[in-house]
């Protein structure tokens, strides 16, 4: 297939002619990651190109895009699973699924290496890539905390930390030690962005239902002074001075008076120190006896990006507004693994440098970046016109469990039960399916008592806080080039 002709002119010219040569009859794009920003380009992608001779790639770990913004309720027990894990194969029917987990990217021999799900290495050769990879747990260097923490970015993290909080409370109830019955009663999550507030919001609901359940029957230990009525403790620590410092004022202040009236522990200005097995160490001198730490510090982009040996800055993939690499017009980068210049943000003297701030690392700019890239890439085949990416913030929800939340849609500030209507029906339209399924546990979490057990389906070795070190050099090494 030849690329259609398009008149161009100077630097133009010279990347309309870098991008000619494909290596078979039919152009193959590679699409890597199948989050916000990937699955996105690759639906779009498939829309726009659904009645040409055109192969769309998609390369990912899982057949599944996770709807991140949901991980709380499924900590929590409000959703199922796979409420919100929706099948690629399903929702991408013109997309060809590869599962594998990208090593490497070749960009001179227009390859990606992959290790597939059962350790052979592999290889996809492309003539166009979108690099959409995302992120991974942001680490620091305090002591303790890679053996002892649990990070909250996927599906078996949130499997996990369920049957923990389960298990800890359950086995607090059995127990006649008041300092075990303490600590096991005890929760720390560091980190008061969305992930962190939303885990706080809803453990704290959650545990506090356990409660209710394991106390009814009086205990001994009751009957001889020792009052176990007291709910299970929460705190929210960060070095931020407020919570959600990243948004409005508004917002954070809803999201702080919500987690106090509920009992959480709020502590600003504080972190970590140290982690050990049987609490964390504050940086003001006091030791929380737990057995639960849960780290939300944020997110930095994939060590992949880093690898691929373009320039990067701040981990991630520098582009032009059209999100292709400046220099290599067959790459494009979406999402955290892009730094994509933010137009509606100019950086006021600048001096003649970038010009303007980065796009922050939200799933809204991500899913927004995957609609330009698949345009853009189209364009680049010679199917339509690429545009710049440009997009102003539509407002942000934080579901802060139960009926409450904070938003603010259109730059409204919301709170109560509305904010809590608006953040739900914002997820049912972001989702791109599963919204019957999500509404009907809604429906049933808010009609029947919450039923917890633990399934003991991820162990906690396989949970490690550093999700971005596969052992991919263990694998057995059988090469194929596709």
């Amino acid at each position: 297939m030849q690329t259609p002709d398009i008149p161009a002119s100077g630097a133009q010219a010279e990347e309309q002619q870098a991008l000619k040569p494909f290596r078979g009859a039919v152009p193959r794009i590679v699409i890597v990651g199948a989050g916000f920003a990937g699955h996105r380009t690759a639906r779009r992608l498939s829309r726009i190109l659904a009645k040409e001779r055109v192969e769309i790639v998609l390369l990912n770990p899982t057949d599944y895009f996770l709807y991140l913004p949901l991980l709380p309720q499924v900590a929590a027990g409000i959703l199922e699973p796979r409420r919100v894990t929706v099948s690629l194969a399903h929702t991408l029917p013109r997309v060809r699924l590869v599962l594998g987990e990208a090593s490497q990217v070749d960009v001179d021999g227009r390859r990606v290496e992959y290790t597939d799900p059962e350790g052979r290495h592999r290889e996809l050769t492309y003539d166009r890539l979108v690099l959409a990879v995302g992120s991974v747990n942001k680490l620091l260097p305090v002591p303790g905390v890679a053996e002892y923490a649990h990070g909250f970015r996927g599906m078996p993290e949130a499997l996990f930390l369920r049957d923990h909080i389960t298990k800890q409370t359950e086995l607090a109830a059995e127990t006649t030690d008041p300092e075990e019955y303490a600590s096991r009663r005890t929760f720390v999550v560091v980190g008061a962005g969305y992930t962190g507030t939303e885990v706080a919001a809803q453990g704290k609901l959650f545990t506090d239902a356990l409660h209710a359940q394991l106390a009814r029957p009086k205990a001994p230990q009751e009957a001889a002074g020792q009052s176990r009525s007291a709910p299970p403790r929460w705190l929210l620590l960060d070095v931020a001075p407020r919570v959600l410092p990243g948004l409005d004022q508004r917002l954070s202040d809803t999201a702080d008076r919500v987690l106090r009236g509920r009992g959480v522990e709020v502590l600003m200005g504080t972190s970590v120190k140290e982690a050990t097995p049987t609490g964390v160490l504050l940086d003001n001198g006091e030791f929380v006896a737990t057995g639960t730490l849960v780290w939300c510090v944020g997110v930095r982009p994939d060590p992949l990006v880093e690898a691929v040996g373009l320039p990067v800055e701040s981990g991630r993939l520098c582009v032009t507004p059209r999100l292709n690499v400046p220099g290599r017009p067959e790459v494009f980068a979406c999402g955290d693994a892009a730094a994509v210049p933010d137009l509606t943000r100019p950086i006021a003297g600048d001096g003649g440098g970038r010009g303007y701030e980065l796009t922050p690392m939200t799933a809204q700019h991500a899913s927004r970046q995957g609609n330009a890239a698949a345009r853009n890439v189209a364009a680049s085949l010679g199917f339509g016109e690429a545009r710049p990416y440009k997009h102003h913030d539509l407002g942000f929800a934080v579901d802060l469990g139960g009926v409450k939340a904070a938003a603010n849609p259109m730059g409204v500030p919301l709170s109560g039960p509305l904010a809590g209507a608006v953040t739900r029906g914002y997820h049912l339209a972001a989702m791109p399916g599963n919204r019957v399924r999500v509404a009907a546990d809604w429906l049933l979490e808010a009609a029947l008592p919450r039923q917890a057990v633990q399934l003991g389906l991820v162990p906690e070795w396989s949970v490690p806080l550093d999700s971005a070190s596969p052992e991919l050099a263990h694998f057995p090494k059988a090469h194929t080039k596709e």
